[in-house]
């Protein structure tokens, strides 16, 4: 029985950003030496693995392809990782056994479900993306997902010019809504703050840890 990989879901409504996220992140655990192994989950298509695959792993050889793995739930992507994330579960369980060198395992699903959340049996820390384009009031909303989740990221912030979203009102809806817990605002297109979020990873989620294995070419804390 090997030890479990740390797991990160992450959760958000469909075009928040989620898996541009991951390609923004990836390469930066990865060049402090993290080797990770992504799920992605969605209803009937596995669209979002196969652009993942292709860009971290295809072109950029990031990963190994093998790691990047998509789920068709079949039905409502959040039964698969809160009601039922067995599917999920024996994915995981099978990457572990064969790959134990891994540092995290990355679970992606999406919905346009503010009280989107993972089971505490499937991920060790959530990540909850939004965007501006949804306009200012989202924050304030609430739900589970904007609530609980140990991150939560506000995307896209180079368009609250353009929809007429407030950053500062965003800024003190999530303070009074998430109280002491952590948010970044970002723009993943332009890499803006993503090192804020993969330190929040490495802190919150590996805890510092050093890297299992240190590849050629890779470097490490």
């Amino acid at each position: 029985m090997t030890d479990r990989i740390p797991r990160l879901g992450i959760g958000g409504p469909v075009g928040s950003g989620k898996s541009m996220l991951i390609e923004r992140i990836v390469p930066v655990l990865a060049s402090r030496g993290y080797s990770i192994s992504i799920i992605s989950n969605d209803v009937i298509s596995k669209e979002d693995a196969d652009r993942m695959r292709k860009n971290l792993a295809t072109d950029r050889g990031l990963l190994p392809e093998n790691l990047v793995i998509g789920i068709a739930t079949g039905g409502c992507p959040h039964t698969a990782i809160r009601e039922d994330p067995s599917i999920n579960i024996s994915v995981i369980e099978e990457i572990e056994e064969k790959h134990p060198e891994l540092d995290l395992i990355i679970i992606e699903s999406g919905g346009d479900n503010i009280t989107t959340t993972f089971s505490p049996s499937l991920a060790d820390y959530f990540i909850y993306i939004i965007d501006v384009a949804g306009g200012d009031k989202y924050p304030r909303k609430g739900g589970l997902g904007i609530e609980s989740c140990d991150l939560l990221v506000i995307n896209k912030i180079d368009l609250a010019p353009n929809v007429g979203a407030d950053l500062g009102v965003m800024e003190q809806d999530a303070l009074r809504i998430r109280k002491d817990k952590p948010y970044v605002f970002v723009n993943c297109k332009n890499n803006i703050a993503i090192n804020a979020v993969s330190e929040h990873i490495i802190r919150d989620l590996l805890f510092d840890s050093q890297p299992k294995v240190t590849l050629p070419g890779k470097g490490s804390k």
